[in-house]
């Protein structure tokens, strides 16, 4: 006899076997049922579980749209003292709305709140906090690659203040690498290349003009680019 015919035998015995043999027909039955009942309580579990992630899904984006648009009308007398120069306003408040530490601290998962942490750091650097600069500046971030590019020039402002030029040339040359254009990146090359002269690393400042030099002709700052690039390879020869 074949495998496949002892197979088939055997399927048959206990197909038979159920059906004379009460007793195993009822375990074969409990044994379904108990399959049945725990895929069905795994199933609930699942779906419950899917259902709590859609709702928590959708309560954290109403949250989030309405901290949002809270903060957003908060922001606006802020960047109203921003503009008119009264930045310790800018920054508290008035005592009727908020500044923009306030709307950080309230406001922490919005948008506006981002946005405030570079309204917030430059408005310390204006004031010559330049710690307080450096730090809201870094908390802040932007898909607007020009807007990025701005606040990392304004931490190398708050470190070239403190004299700290290593550290302004770091964050003057990574602004000018965001999204190059001739509007902006020279400079921010230009200010790298005095933080670096600055430093003593008249190497890195030269390279820093040459780049100027080479990649933004027609830019206001070419001229004094080759100016100070002529003047640094003469010293060095």
């Amino acid at each position: 006899m074949s495998k496949q015919e002892e197979e088939e035998k055997r399927n048959t015995e206990n197909s038979n076997e159920m059906f004379e043999n009460p007793d195993a027909l009822a375990n074969k039955l409990e044994s379904t049922t108990d399959n049945i009942v725990k895929n069905k309580q795994s199933f609930i579990l699942v779906g419950g579980l899917l259902g709590l992630m859609i709702a928590l899904f959708f309560a954290y984006n109403y949250y989030t749209s309405t901290q949002n648009a809270e903060a957003e009308i908060e922001a606006f007398n802020a960047i109203y003292y921003f503009e008119e120069g009264e930045y310790q306003k800018a920054l508290d408040g008035d005592g009727n709305v908020l500044g923009f530490v306030d709307i950080i601290n309230d406001f922490g998962s919005s948008k506006t709140a981002n946005l405030a942490h570079y309204y917030a750091g430059a408005s310390y650097l204006q004031l010559g906090k330049y710690d307080e600069a450096i730090e809201y500046l870094k908390g802040f971030s932007s898909n607007d690659l020009l807007l990025n590019a701005r606040s990392k020039a304004l931490i190398g402002d708050a470190y070239s203040e403190k004299k700290d030029y290593t550290q302004a040339a770091k964050y003057y040359t990574e602004a000018a690498g965001i999204k190059p254009n001739k509007q902006f990146s020279p400079q921010y090359l230009e200010k790298a290349a005095v933080a670096y002269e600055a430093a003593g690393d008249a190497k890195a400042a030269e390279k820093s003009y040459k780049k100027i030099v080479d990649e933004f002709q027609g830019s206001a700052e070419h001229t004094n680019a080759r100016k100070q690039l002529t003047r640094l390879q003469q010293a060095t020869k």
